[in-house]
């Protein structure tokens, strides 16, 4: 599982196919890949990291508060693209992503845990669709998670 996380002043989301909309305000901006293998432990793992890492601003002006101390947010988006692989030649290889039958409800348990046991706030994409998102990088702060 993979995960590129920015750190969000706010960030909205778009479909038009099917007509969805939703936007959050400062948290966190996750792009989240399922890759082939991937289950409910490695699901677990990510939800528990999205709540507990620290890169949000101290009274002291360090990075060192979760998303459950300033109560934010989090847009949640799955994003097969990040099980590319572009190692040889130019065009991406797709084969390490899951099956989306495997991806989609693991996605859904991210939100789910996010939600239920951490509290956290969570928006979501439409899984399959063609989205458009539009955020406001704060810092910039971007991290990659990845969980084997």
């Amino acid at each position: 599982m993979k995960a590129v996380v920015q750190r969000v002043n706010h960030a909205k989301i778009s479909v038009k196919v099917p007509h969805y909309e939703a936007a959050i305000g400062a948290g966190y901006c996750v792009l989240l890949g399922i890759m082939e293998g991937d289950g409910e432990a490695q699901a677990q793992w990510i939800a528990k990291k999205l709540a507990h890492l620290r890169i949000f601003r101290d009274q002291d002006d360090k990075m060192n508060s979760s998303i459950l101390d300033t109560q934010g947010e989090i847009l949640l988006v799955s994003q097969f693209t990040l099980a590319g692989d572009c190692s040889k030649g130019n065009r991406p290889s797709f084969i390490q992503a899951a099956h989306p039958k495997i991806a989609e409800p693991l996605v859904k348990l991210v939100g789910e845990l996010l939600q239920t046991l951490y509290k956290v706030p969570v928006k979501t994409g439409v899984f399959g669709a063609m989205m458009n998102i539009e955020l406001s990088n704060d810092g910039p702060v971007t991290l990659i998670l990845e969980r084997d």
